[in-house]
């Protein structure tokens, strides 16, 4: 299996194991590493037969003013934004994840926020026969996945996990 890692974060995809196949044919991502694993399998002319989006970072229906705002805290004190961060990606299982910790650049938190998820992309992926799974937390601190289901539901199989947060879990 492929993984792509979220933001500031290295080695989380042990927390996922329950929702990860460990196969050659099978790629997965947390959060902005969902966004990564979509643009590996669009454009990867290997085969790829289950595609897992794991809490995936969904900010297209934020205003521009969400998104110089994050950017602004994260210039003024990098180490700080991190950590509220995690702590909102935690929420609400608490889960430590400082051993996970590999802090993140302006450059990759842009291109988190900045991200659209495309339609046609996620149809081109389906066209060649790849399952798309989306797992979404509905107590989700970091994104709208209220509204990220209603993106993805339809076009990928997505599961609705009731009363867990940014790392599936309660």
């Amino acid at each position: 299996m492929k993984y792509f890692n979220g933001f500031s974060l290295h080695g989380e995809e042990r927390l996922f194991s329950e929702y990860l196949i460990q196969s050659d044919l099978c790629v997965a991502g947390f959060s902005y590493g969902a966004q990564q694993a979509l643009e590996y399998v669009c454009n990867t002319t290997q085969r790829v037969d289950r595609l897992i989006l794991l809490s995936p970072a969904f900010f297209q229906n934020q205003k521009p003013s969400f998104m110089r705002t994050q950017l602004r805290y994260f210039q003024n004190s990098r180490e700080a934004y991190i950590q509220q961060f995690l702590a909102n990606a935690a929420s609400p299982s608490g889960i430590d994840l400082s051993s996970y910790l590999t802090p993140g650049t302006q450059e990759e938190l842009e291109a988190l926020l900045s991200y659209r998820w495309e339609s046609e992309k996620i149809r081109k992926i389906t066209d060649r026969g790849t399952t798309i799974e989306v797992f979404l937390g509905s107590e989700d601190k970091i994104i709208d996945a209220p509204a990220a289901f209603d993106f993805f539901a339809g076009k990928t199989v997505t599961y609705w996990i009731k009363g867990a947060g940014h790392l599936l879990r309660d």
